[in-house]
């Protein structure tokens, strides 16, 4: 009967070790998030917001990335951006271009709230990243908090 509990208890304390690593596809470019789609990575599109007076711009209408995933998973290879300061925001569509408004001072969203994220390192450089709720058709960016960086999807 020990025997038995000490090779369930092992067993046990095997999988619990491996459930933080990752046995998928590996980024080939750092510091870019990826979409995993099963054992295929789509490359987010990475640009740069235009500050304006409320907010932001990103220049086109739509994004090359797109996933029908309501609940994106990413990978990301992390070297020069925390992957725990990364926002995500809904986009709206005006005029040609992607744009995100933020009330006041700061990062503050006015017509949308930022979307919560879970970051998970799964090993050395290599972190998980999901949407933790449900997100709607629609154009979406990560970007690090405080920067102008951006990772644009598109979810139909």
């Amino acid at each position: 009967m020990l025997w038995k509990t000490l090779s369930l208890i092992s067993l046990s304390a095997c999988w619990l070790a491996g459930a933080d690593k990752w046995d998928g596809p590996v980024p080939p470019k750092p510091d870019i998030p990826y979409l995993v789609h099963a054992s295929n990575l789509v490359e987010t599109e990475s640009g740069q917001a235009r500050s304006e007076k409320n907010g932001a711009v990103i220049s086109g209408a739509s994004s090359p990335a797109r996933t029908p995933l309501s609940e994106p998973i990413f990978i990301m290879d992390a070297r020069n951006i925390s992957p725990e300061r990364l926002e995500l925001a809904r986009l709206e569509v005006k005029g040609g271009n992607r744009e995100v408004t933020f009330s006041g001072s700061g990062r503050r969203r006015g017509s949308a709230r930022f979307l919560h994220l879970a970051v998970t390192p799964v090993g050395g450089h290599l972190y998980k990243i999901e949407v933790d709720e449900p997100l709607e058709n629609g154009e979406y960016a990560l970007s690090p908090s405080g920067d102008n960086r951006v990772f644009c999807f598109e979810i139909y």
